[in-house]
């Protein structure tokens, strides 16, 4: 597989290709995105077991979402009973499947090495009586999820395409995880600008609901007023993956759902 080297302003470019596919067919995708929103809601239902659920399904939903994104950049409807179609091929199932777990395990590993060395600072915000300090908490926390957050770079490196590269390319997932790795650092200009972007525009939404809030509004009020809001935000944030597949590995796809 050859990835493409991007100019930096690709970045920016994905987002609007995911903007002109989200006004295709904005219900279809509207949809999915309050599907993920509602999975992710009863994942946190569930402690613990939930979020790794959530997690080691995060493959096959990508892969859900890219499949719908070529639907729809090639003209056709996104129905109902086309959004699982992806998962009909049981060979494809296992491997996203597989994938999903590594991608739970990365995470885990990740969590790990980023808490074992502050672990003497977590246990002093324990006071001798038994008691939880949670300022002490909150203090010693910054440095496991700074640490964290430069794990997780990498992580996402590895995973980015690699559902797209299973489920149509059909390689396998140690070629999948390595060719995502090398698209990602040849084109690591573009996915800073496109990180840059989309941090901008979800300050952006957080700055309206304070702005909102300032007026006098009433909480709950700019929480229904957002919430439209951000699940549209989100669909775009999800069509532009497609656009960010095409543009590095091509739009040719050896295996056809």
């Amino acid at each position: 597989m050859q990835a493409a080297i991007l100019p930096i302003t690709s970045g920016w470019i994905w987002i609007q290709d995911g903007f002109k596919l989200f006004k295709r067919q904005p219900m279809a995708m509207f949809f999915w995105s309050l599907m993920t929103g509602f999975l992710i809601t009863v994942s946190y239902l569930i402690p613990l077991f939930g979020q790794m659920a959530l997690i080691a399904g995060t493959p096959i939903l990508t892969f859900i979402t890219l499949c719908a994104c070529r639907h729809v950049a090639a003209g056709h409807p996104m129905l109902l009973s086309m959004w699982l179609e992806p998962l009909r091929d049981r060979e494809t199932r296992r491997r996203l499947f597989g994938l999903g777990l590594a991608y739970l395990a990365f995470c885990m590993m990740g969590g790990f090495l980023a808490t074992l060395p502050f672990m003497d600072s977590l246990m002093t915000a324990i006071n001798p009586e038994g008691v939880l300090d949670e300022q002490a908490l909150l203090a010693a926390m910054r440095g496991p999820l700074i640490t964290f957050g430069l794990l997780y770079v990498v992580i996402s490196a590895l995973f980015w395409h690699a559902p797209a590269l299973i489920g149509w390319h059909k390689i396998r997932m140690r070629q999948a995880l390595f060719f995502s790795m090398v698209a990602c650092w040849r084109n690591k200009l573009p996915f800073l600008a496109y990180g840059a972007s989309w941090a901008a525009i979800f300050f952006a939404v957080q700055m309206a609901g304070n702005f909102i809030s300032a007026m006098g509004v009433a909480p709950g009020t700019v929480q229904i007023l957002l919430t439209p809001v951000n699940i549209i935000v989100a669909a775009v944030l999800y069509c532009s993956f497609y656009p960010a597949y095409v543009s590095v590995f091509g739009a040719n796809h050896p295996s056809e759902q």
